[in-house]
């Protein structure tokens, strides 16, 4: 498997970073299909215009299916994409990343956030890692090097995300 380009991480990281498709995948995913019609009533704090946006978006992308009968079903790459999210956000609670005490959205967006950055490659003076990640140890530097490949892991398998910047959704 070859790694990424940053700036194709970066492009991926705008997109999978939305709050609204964050909050639409792991809804699924915690809760099970969304029945026709009940999207609003189901992610109160998303406005209609940005659900239904996260919604094309994520049919766009291959997240999401009607499933008859039942409502929006995650697909595989949906159902993977939230194992992802849980990986990123229980390394940020861990880590007390972005703060403390923060949302589940919020601890997403911000790993994601450091995932984006180049990697920081050893200087000539022996191994350096970057600051703001976690306090050092090597278990962090192992944890964070663990979850960049589960996502460089998952972009190749749903390559359709690489390369898919909407400013709208990200936004």
């Amino acid at each position: 498997m070859t790694t990424l380009s940053t700036t194709d991480v970066q492009c991926a990281q705008a997109v999978l970073s939305s709050p609204a498709l964050i909050r639409l995948i792991t809804e699924i995913d915690d809760n099970g299909p969304i029945p026709p019609r009940a999207l609003t009533r189901t992610l109160t704090d998303v406005s209609a215009d940005h659900l239904r946006h996260s919604v094309d978006q994520a049919r766009a992308l291959g997240l999401v299916h009607v499933q008859p009968g039942a409502g929006l079903s995650l697909t595989r790459a949906g159902v993977e994409l939230a194992d992802v999210y849980d990986a990123l956000a229980r390394w940020a609670r861990r880590h007390k990343r972005p703060a403390p005490v923060c949302d589940f959205t919020g601890r997403i967006q911000h790993t994601l956030a450091l995932l984006a950055q180049p990697p920081v490659r050893p200087s000539h003076g022996g191994p350096r890692r970057r600051a703001d990640i976690a306090p050092a140890d090597s278990e962090a530097d192992t944890e964070f090097a663990r979850l960049r490949r589960l996502l460089q892991e998952w972009l190749h398998t749903n390559p359709q995300v690489v390369g898919v910047a909407d400013p709208e959704i990200a936004a």
